[in-house]
């Protein structure tokens, strides 16, 4: 065996002496071109991981990364924390949405608000948008309560409820309805007039125990184009004031003794106030029973 170079060498093969064989040497690596493209790569390689790293230590420095989390959003057990003011540029999901201790919590849009409700099967049930003009909110029932739980106004296809011990209007033109009002109680403003008015149509004010109009600190006026008619089909009619008055009523003058008409009678009076209607000459000559 030959060691570090070329050796020829002659071996008998079944005493037959061989023919002398050339040993060929090569050389083992990367030489020339290759090597200093390799090199290059290397270098290159190195010089990007260097850039690569700097860039992410730039990221964490300006972002602010810790092991809170990153910036003003902070990581916590119970979810995500946002310090001042937030842009969300997509839809925001999120089981609850509020603000810090004594802090306001404030939701601003460019164009509008709109906070939807889904049910398990993703459809909209309920919506709220807050627009440059208007509000809507749609759902099939729409309920405001107070602190205590106490119901303020309810409103669905069927009925609007107004729950407050007083509903206030304070526009000059008043309260516009269309349909019936049902109310235990009517009455206006300290120092302020109340006025029910229907413009074109009948006004018709029922209860079936009873109806009172009372004015504590002024008067009672009615006032109609045609005819006002007081009507009670089985009770009786009270006007109980210290002074009665019947003004421009049409006094009747004959010339000399006159001429009796048969459908004119003379207006009398019991003393509890009862009216009764008796013939002029009669002298309001009661009979049994009409004064008792």
């Amino acid at each position: 065996m030959a060691r570090g170079g070329a050796a020829n060498a002659s071996y008998a093969v079944n005493g037959t002496p061989s023919r002398p064989q050339q040993q060929m040497s090569y050389r083992i690596g990367i030489y020339g071109w290759r090597k200093r493209c390799l090199y290059l790569f290397i270098l290159l390689l190195m010089v990007i991981i260097v850039i690569n790293l700097a860039l992410t230590i730039w990221i964490l420095k300006v972002l602010n990364f810790n092991i809170d989390g990153m910036g003003k959003l902070r990581i916590l057990d119970k979810g995500l924390r946002l310090e001042g003011e937030s842009e969300f540029l997509k839809p925001l999901y999120a089981a609850e949405v509020r603000s810090r201790t004594n802090q306001p919590l404030v939701l601003e849009s460019a164009r509008n608000v709109t906070m939807n409700a889904r049910n398990q099967n993703g459809e909209v049930t309920g919506r709220l948008v807050v627009g440059a003009n208007d509000v809507v909110a749609t759902n099939d029932q729409f309920q405001v309560d107070d602190n205590n739980g106490k119901m303020l106004f309810y409103a669905d296809t069927d009925e609007v409820v107004v729950g407050a011990d007083r509903l206030r209007v304070t526009g000059e033109q008043g309260a516009v309805f269309s349909g019936s009002v049902q109310t235990p109680h009517v009455r206006a403003e300290p120092f302020e007039p109340l006025k029910l008015e229907s413009t074109t149509r009948s006004l018709y004010v029922e209860a079936p125990e009873g109806v009172t109009m009372e004015a504590e600190g002024g008067g009672f006026s009615t006032t109609c184009r045609t005819d006002l008619k007081f009507t009670s089909s089985q009770g009786k009619i009270v006007l109980d004031a210290g002074n009665i008055h019947l003004q421009n009523i049409p006094e009747s003058r004959p010339l000399g003794s006159g001429r009796q008409l048969n459908n004119v009678y003379e207006l009398c009076t019991c003393p509890d106030g009862k009216l009764f209607l008796a013939v002029p000459t009669s002298g309001c000559e009661v009979n049994a029973g009409i004064c008792s």
